[in-house]
Order: structure tokens, then C-alpha cells, then sequence
């Protein structure tokens, strides 16, 4: 892992196509802006940590269904 310090107004380039700018410092959190291709995806972490919980829980619950409406033997 890469970790570096900026201060406001600073950029970091990823590649050609993906810059991230420190906009402003508010104690302790940074406000950043990103300019990425639209076919470069961007997400908060844990955005995708939640989704990917919701997509367990639901996975779990379509068994749990399936259990249910199987004939018993």
C-alpha cells in the first residue's frame, strides 16, 4: 500500500485517466474530488461491504425458502 500526505488543493494521479484532489482538511477528514473516466467505476468501501452483506443475507434467506417449499420426504 501506497500512502502519502497532501494538503488541500494537492492532486494524486492513478494512471493517465484518474486524478484524486484533496478539495479541504475538516479535523479529522479529508473532502476529495475525483475526475475518473465514467467507465472507471467509483465506490465507497463500504458501500460495497454492505452490498456484498445484503447479497449473503439474501443468498441465505433463497435457501432458507428453498428448504421450506421442498416436498419432505
Amino acid at each position: 500500500m501506497l500512502v502519502l500526505t497532501r494538503r488541500q488543493g494537492q492532486v494524486l494521479r492513478v494512471g493517465d485517466s484518474i486524478e484524486l484532489r484533496v478539495i479541504r482538511v475538516e479535523g479529522d477528514r479529508a473532502v476529495l474530488g475525483i475526475v475518473a473516466p465514467a467507465s472507471i467505476r467509483v465506490v465507497r468501501g463500504e458501500l460495497v461491504d454492505a452490498v456484498s452483506d445484503e447479497v449473503r443475507r439474501a443468498a441465505g434467506a433463497r435457501s432458507q425458502v428453498r428448504d421450506l417449499l421442498e416436498p419432505r420426504r
